[in-house]
């Protein structure tokens, strides 16, 4: 995608705190450079206890930032490059049991995308990130409580130290003064166990969903239709009392629900059942379609309902019209294509298969203006900014006229980013400003019918017979769910089964409402490299293989459904294109990483019948963005990033599990963290600017008579004689 990536590749794993960071504004005049020292600066913001642990930096550790140590507890640091950090002084007194909330005020001349602190000794897995400072001219002061990190990092010893990032920019000028442990106020402290209490309760959800997929029930729905203007329920109830179909919403939660109320549920009379439901109703005070619902049967109770059935999807839904199928007809494609200069590229190098990036949220709105479109859903009218939605339809316009499969990567932005009222509805409650994106807001009705509604008004316009505007034909949700607190964020420390219990309730609606345009459209899941070693701490981060598996289960209990993977193997260290290298990328299930090196894994994974369709039916499998990196422009590494790729395309020309690669970038963005892995240069590089790179002429050779001549070069970079050593034969299980 073209924005900016955090991952472990980079050297250094960027994990999460377990909480949010305060800022408040502080009474201290812009540019007060009053030094009390030797003691610490004025206060602005009295501590609610007199025992303060201070903290001084050790200028000597700096790295990517200069720093000036105006007084004893107050710095200047100015970033020098994407990745500042310095570390504090060793503790000369242990911290007091409560003292755990860090503070400290601070100027900023700009916003700070994090902030990373690393509690020694310095480990990956006792490292987190909280929200990055906000600009600020005058003083603010940062407080971010640290209760449940102390403990579990053991840190605040004599001896100890941190570790602080600041964020991954240059060219950032910042004050920084009085670091200091304190203990908590009485409204942090009310917080704190808020938390607390809210992670106890996601633990007993989480214990609750792994009990209810992996039951066996005696009752069961066998089968959901959904016609324009009907829902068919059929079923059986096995058992003795009496049952109830019941309804469950997007928004509601099916191990949460104790008793049913009269509007979700139908008296059943007979052990075997045909249940004919109108589809559109009133409910919760909204028109709401019952096409994204699932159903449920139940035993009745006085006072509480028991779950006989798993819940079940629509299995049929009766589409509006009836649009070809299309597949790539080759398995070379682009990531996150947009319309620019370089149009030709996509004839020039045989394009049969694209990306988009489809920022939802940013393109909606709850009032009309003098330049939107109108869209009716349920009774309600939306709106969406008709300049944002004429440029993607001749981004698609320009793919369709070609053939090109397209699938949109369905992105939801955070609040502070869009539309005021849109934000407020789509975001997700429990979003922290750490994620750069959000996962939808599916626990409130009206939020529901805002993102139903946007996902409708893109099905309905992308899904028509003659494609007027081009076509999506495949839809990826959201951007690598398994990093998800960065990427798709619902939170801190949310147990991996809450949130792809959310995730599924996200594909379902899209695809839901796709289908009932276009019998052919399949969603797909977005995940990283990190198929058994999740992304950073496995507090916050998933693996890729317990993700999947899990989504398995859910279409096993509640009704399959047409859902692919879009995968994105880069290589274990993003920088580094020589990919055979990857010492975590091994040929078993188990393996920590999914690069280049280990597609076969992928390969095996997509071809058991475990993990079919209804278990006869190869899902897609989809390399939707992954590259490999030229470190410079040199000849040397130009011709590294070349062989990184025809390395990984000799692979997947042969595995018939992979459907597909859409190479990510197409064009280098300086955004990237300095990375290189388009097939062109940067647009602004002084020497040849967006010039073809050794990789584009080896995509372009790639699947043509010319790939084996061109290609030869490659084999004494890699260092072997001929293309068939490469290709693993034999996966472990384990």
């Amino acid at each position: 995608m073209r924005h900016v990536r955090q991952r472990l590749s980079f050297g250094r794993t960027i994990l999460s705190a377990l909480m949010i960071a305060t800022v408040m504004c502080s009474c201290g005049k812009d540019g007060d450079n009053a030094d009390p020292a030797p003691t610490p600066d004025p206060d602005p913001t009295p501590d609610p206890t007199p025992v303060v642990t201070y903290m001084t930096m050790n200028t000597t550790t700096a790295s990517g930032m200069k720093i000036t140590k105006i007084s004893d507890y107050r710095y200047e640091i100015n970033t020098t490059n994407a990745d500042p950090y310095i570390q504090s002084e060793k503790l000369t007194t242990a911290l007091g049991k409560d003292s755990v909330v860090l503070t400290f005020d601070y100027q900023s001349s700009a916003d700070q995308s994090f902030l990373q602190l690393f509690f020694s000794p310095i480990d990956e897995a006792r490292s987190i990130k909280a929200a990055g400072l906000v600009k600020s001219t005058g003083w603010k002061t940062y407080s971010l409580n640290l209760q449940t990190q102390l403990t579990q990092f053991s840190w605040g010893k004599v001896g100890q130290y941190i570790r602080w990032d600041f964020g991954d920019a240059s060219g950032i000028k910042m004050q920084i003064r009085n670091i200091r442990f304190r203990g908590m106020t009485d409204k942090e402290k009310q917080e704190a166990q808020e938390e607390q209490d809210k992670l106890a309760k996601d633990k007993r959800m989480a214990t609750e969903l792994k009990d209810y997929l992996a039951k066996s029930f005696a009752s069961k729905i066998t089968s959901v239709k959904v016609s324009s203007t009907k829902i068919t329920v059929q079923g059986t109830c096995s058992g003795a009392g009496s049952f109830s179909l019941c309804e469950v919403t997007p928004y509601d939660d099916v191990t949460e629900i104790s008793k049913f109320d009269a509007s979700r549920r139908t008296a059943l009379t007979s052990a075997s059942f045909t249940q004919n439901l109108d589809r559109f109703v009133t409910l919760d005070g909204v028109k709401y379609d019952r096409l994204l619902s699932k159903w449920v049967i139940v035993r009745d109770g006085d006072t509480s309902d028991e779950l006989v059935s798993h819940a079940h999807y629509a299995d049929n839904i009766e589409a509006s019209q009836s649009l070809p199928k299309m597949k790539p007809t080759s398995k070379k494609g682009l990531g996150g294509f947009f319309v620019n200069a370089y149009e030709s590229d996509l004839d020039d190098l045989g394009i049969t298969s694209a990306t988009v990036n489809v920022t939802l949220a940013g393109y909606m709105s709850l009032t009309a203006g003098g330049n939107t479109y109108a869209h009716e859903y349920c009774g309600k009218t939306y709106y969406f900014n008709k300049s944002a939605i004429d440029g993607l339809d001749n981004t698609l316009r320009t793919l369709q006229k070609r053939n090109i499969v397209v699938a949109a990567i369905i992105l939801i932005q955070k609040a502070s980013d869009i539309n005021a009222q849109i934000g407020k509805l789509l975001q997700h409650p429990d979003y922290v400003s750490a994620g750069i994106y959000s996962m939808p807001n599916m626990t409130e009705a009206a939020s529901v019918q805002c993102y139903a509604a946007g996902l409708d008004f893109l099905a309905k316009r992308y899904c028509q017979t003659g494609s007027p505007n081009g076509r999506i034909h495949n839809w990826i949700m959201h951007n690598e769910v398994d990093a998800g607190y960065d990427w798709t964020n619902m939170g801190a420390g949310r147990p991996m089964e809450v949130y792809t219990d959310t995730y599924m309730k996200s594909m379902r609606m899209c695809y839901n409402i796709a289908r009932q345009y276009d019998e052919n459209a399949e969603v797909f899941g977005s995940f990283t490299h990190s198929w058994n070693s999740p992304a950073g701490s496995a507090a916050l981060y998933y693996s890729t293989r317990s993700m999947l598996g899990m989504i398995v289960k859910y279409s096993a209990a509640e009704g399959d459904f047409h859902w692919g993977v879009a995968a994105h193997p880069y290589p274990q260290d993003l920088n580094e294109p020589k990919t055979w290298n990857d010492t975590d990328a091994k040929f078993m299930m188990s393996t920590p990483l999914v690069t280049f090196k280990n597609l076969e894994v992928l390969d095996k994974w997509i071809k058991k019948s475990e993990n079919m369709f209804n278990g006869n039916e190869k899902r897609s499998l989809w390399l939707s963005e992954n590259g490999t990196n030229s470190r410079s422009y040199t000849k040397t590494h130009l011709e590294e990033q070349a062989a990184g790729f025809a390395y990984a395309w000799k692979k997947i020309s042969q595995l018939d599990g992979i459907d597909g690669i859409q190479w990510h970038n197409w064009i280098d963005n300086r955004v990237e963290y300095g990375l290189r892995i388009g097939l062109r240069r940067f647009p602004d590089d002084e020497t040849d600017p967006a010039g073809k790179k050794d990789v584009w002429y080896a995509y372009q050779a790639a699947g043509t008579d010319k790939e084996e001549t061109f290609f030869e070069k490659y084999l004494s970079i890699i260092g072997i004689t001929n293309w068939d050593s490469i290709l693993q034969k034999f996966i472990l299980d384990n």
